[in-house]
């Protein structure tokens, strides 16, 4: 008789569903997106110059960790984490939640669809492993550009994107979870469509990594 091994991890995402998780593989699969996601995290963010008294949002927020690395660098200013997964929610509340409870950090129930925030509330905006899923990317883009501060950066990281050479596997993954997953020309298309200004695209040599920052 032939014994068929599944892939533990790729079943822990598969049942997770990265696109929005839920139930205990998606908190499984969080708590180890926390850690996986550490390293294109820290890159990306390395791009960025942060103030003490900034306010700064993460959009996709997941696990929460974005949201803890954020206020470290932060220390008089305020952090708000959203995403659309419940389960999301309640991890980036555990995660943050000394924060939370001196009123430093909140975090919402909310889709990039629609930003519960005024105009102009931030001048820091993030969003790390999760434009694959944004619904409409341009009309999503020119709703983080209604909330960024008109001198406000936008910082979008993820380990993938659109070129030759990416592995079967995650030629699959993009398949089966029907990613965006954009050319580094088609970034600067979309985030000039959106009304972006002074767009940097960067690339990490050796890896798929790729982080995008703009002027609102």
């Amino acid at each position: 008789m032939r014994k068929i091994i599944t892939d533990d991890q790729e079943t822990v995402t598969r049942l997770g569903n990265p696109a929005k998780p839920q139930g205990e593989e998606g908190r499984k699969m969080l708590i180890r997106m926390n850690s996986s996601h550490s390293g294109v995290t820290e890159w990306a963010l390395s791009f960025l110059s942060f103030s003490e008294n900034d306010r700064a949002l993460d959009i996709g927020c997941g696990g929460g960790a974005t949201v803890k690395r954020l206020s470290d660098r932060i220390p008089r200013g305020h952090i708000a984490g959203v995403d659309y997964s419940e389960i999301s929610v309640e991890m980036s509340i555990s995660t943050n939640a000394d924060d939370i409870a001196r009123g430093k950090t909140e975090i919402y129930l909310a889709s990039v669809d629609n930003l519960p925030f005024d105009d102009n509330s931030f001048d820091k905006i993030v969003t790390v492993e999760s434009f694959y899923f944004w619904p409409d990317p341009v009309k999503n883009l020119r709703e983080v550009r209604r909330v960024l501060k008109p001198d406000g950066v936008f910082m979008m990281a993820a380990d993938i994107y659109g070129k030759n050479g990416l592995s079967e596997q995650t030629l699959e993954n993009v398949r089966r979870y029907a990613l965006t997953n954009p050319t580094l020309d088609r970034f600067g298309e979309m985030f000039s469509e959106a009304g972006f200004t002074d767009i940097a695209i960067r690339i990490r040599r050796d890896t798929d990594w790729v982080c995008v920052e703009a002027k609102g």
